[in-house]
């Protein structure tokens, strides 16, 4: 058997070296690192993949959804709900801009953020709503998109761990996860469903003037060189990385339909299991089926009832399985953003689920001998 990684970049690499290296070769021949073609290539494809009217490429992920709230021009002590229940950029820049972060509990079955929550904390002062698409499903847009209208909102999608996935709406339509709410923000950490070689990110967005003011504040403001019309900051995707991007967008799909094949084989390993809750399927089906795209399992995390998990982790490593806890700590607690304003008793799910959560090994190249001892290991510990 071979190694098991969590992620396994190099395998990825291997099938498409043919493509990806005369690209990056291209780049370094015409010298056009910054903006160059192979950037407005990557653009232009992502937008046609995404249905979506503007692509902003960018620097990283977090630059990405700072940028995107600038571009709404929300103000110091704004407020902005969010989930507690996530990686911490989502929260960053929200304080990083002096904006007000509300964190809010999430859902225990999906681990997306909880409708009835963004309702019991909107305010006066409440500008915008960060639904984060977590572990690679989209949350209840729907109803995320109802409640912003009604409230006069912004909704900022933090799409990090979900391209390629869909959102199934009531009558039966779909869309792309990151063109539902006014503007949405991405990674491509090389980790990512679609991950480059260093850091990149994008923002999306449909409307044509949000894009315009996006567009200036990615270099330093200016839509004219030496003409700083906004507030701007440094943040381009370089031209290496997008020849990589555009290398791998049209494996994308199967990219996701090999990590959705990986998550059915686990679930129906651990079918009966006692203590283990597998990852569920909100949108469209109740299960990881081959007709839908509504979960492309950024992350495939388990939920281990009643077992100590981190003495699970521990048995893991020393069977050369790697695994990850991600959260480990909620937001609310981070040193950070802890703040007197927030009751513990509004966190129940999300304290719960730090305790429980495990996430396996997910990436393309998972084989069936690798998902046996993986779930083998598993099963053995905890049944004793």
């Amino acid at each position: 058997m071979k190694k098991i990684q969590m992620v396994d970049l190099k395998g990825q690499y291997n099938d498409i070296k043919n493509v990806v290296n005369p690209s990056i070769q291209e780049v370094i021949e015409n010298t056009s690192f910054i903006n160059g073609p192979k950037v407005h290539e990557f653009q232009k494809n992502l937008e046609e993949y995404l249905g979506v009217k503007h692509v902003i490429p960018c620097a990283n992920g977090t630059d990405a959804l700072q940028i995107a709230m600038m571009g709404l021009g929300l103000k110091p002590g704004d407020e902005v709900i969010t989930a507690d229940f996530t990686f911490a950029a989502t929260v960053e820049v929200i304080a990083l801009l002096q904006l007000t972060p509300v964190l809010v509990d999430v859902n225990e079955d999906d681990f997306n953020i909880n409708i009835e929550a963004i309702k019991r904390a909107i305010t006066p002062k409440t500008k915008a709503i960060v639904p984060v698409h977590l572990f690679g499903q989209c949350a209840n847009m729907e109803s995320i998109m109802e409640i912003a209208k009604e409230h006069n909102l912004f909704v900022i999608e933090d799409n990090a761990q979900a391209i390629g996935a869909s959102y199934t709406f009531k009558n039966g339509s779909k869309s792309k996860a990151g063109t539902i709410g006014h503007v949405a923000s991405t990674s491509f950490f090389p980790s990512k469903n679609l991950g480059c070689y260093g850091d990149g990110g994008a923002i999306f967005t449909n409307n044509d003037d949000l894009a315009h003011t996006i567009r200036g504040i990615v270099n330093h403001g200016m839509y004219e060189r030496y003409h700083h019309d906004v507030v701007g900051v440094n943040s381009r995707l370089d031209s290496i990385q997008a020849a990589v991007l555009d290398a791998k967008l049209p494996h994308l799909d199967t990219y996701n339909k090999s990590r959705q094949g990986a998550a059915k084989k686990y679930n129906k390993a651990f079918e009966g299991v006692e203590n283990v809750m597998t990852p569920k399927v909100s949108n469209g089906c109740l299960e990881v089926c081959d007709t839908c795209d509504c979960h492309v399992f950024h992350q495939y995390t388990l939920r281990i009832k009643d077992v100590d998990r981190d003495a699970l982790v521990k048995h893991l490593n020393t069977h050369n399985i790697p695994c990850g806890v991600y959260y480990p700590i909620p937001l609310h607690n981070q040193k950070a953003y802890k703040g007197d304003r927030y009751n513990e008793d509004d966190f129940k799910v999300t304290n719960q689920l730090v305790k429980e959560v495990i996430s396996l090994p997910m990436h393309t190249e998972l084989d069936d001998e690798q998902i046996e001892y993986i779930t083998s290991t598993i099963i053995k510990f905890i049944n004793g």
